[in-house]
């Protein structure tokens, strides 16, 4: 019986230490490991944005978001949140309104430097709740410094957009309205979708 016990922990190491590292790890830390500032590019419905991600300030943070655009789970879900000159925000919800499930919650980072300043990314969290964020983001579309850490926790920020900028103003001017199947009172009244978010390779940038 020992033999079989001490077979079966060998085939499970053989298994995890065998596994591509992007399937080992659902947090994301294996993307590019080496590189600090990974880009992202959003495609959505109205056109696409690049995004520089912050991993020497925000290691949790851009961890965790990579873990969900290499698994796919922002790929076809909405832009549910918009608010012209103030933010949009997204990453929760499927375009048939099911709700993107989350990895546990990750500790806040708001303290790294980084500020809510118009065209940043940070990380959307329950208001009484500091260490609650999970999958949704947000867009700043303006210099929210009320969203920083003052008294209390603030948003954590964990990169900024570099391209497509035009495609946010675009999205932050369309008709919004309260959503019965959301029942979030600045949801646009024309689906937004995010149609799939992709790491990119350095060469993929102009």
């Amino acid at each position: 019986m020992f033999k079989n016990i001490l077979f079966s922990m060998v085939l499970v190491f053989i298994f995890f230490t065998t596994m591509p590292l992007n399937a080992a790890n659902t947090k994301g830390q294996y993307i590019q490991p080496d590189n600090l500032s990974p880009k992202v590019r959003i495609d959505t419905s109205m056109g696409s944005i690049v995004i520089e991600l912050d991993r020497l300030r925000a290691k949790i943070t851009v961890d965790n978001f990579l873990g969900y655009v290499i698994r796919g789970q922002y790929d076809q879900t909405l832009i549910h949140r918009v608010e012209e000159g103030y933010l949009i925000q997204g990453g929760g919800f499927m375009t048939n309104y099911a709700e993107v499930e989350p990895d546990e919650p990750i500790f806040n980072e708001s303290g790294n430097g980084l500020k809510n300043k118009e065209g940043t990314i940070a990380m959307a969290k329950q208001l009484s709740d500091a260490h609650s964020a999970t999958n949704q983001f947000f867009i700043n579309l303006n210099d929210n410094s009320n969203l920083d850490p003052g008294n209390s926790w603030g948003y954590a920020v964990f990169g900024e957009v570099i391209e497509g900028y035009e495609v946010l103003e675009a999205i932050s001017a369309v008709e919004v309205g309260y959503s019965e199947h959301l029942g979030y009172p600045t949801v646009p009244k024309k689906m937004i979708k995010i149609l799939r978010v992709v790491v990119l390779e350095e060469e993929e940038i102009d």
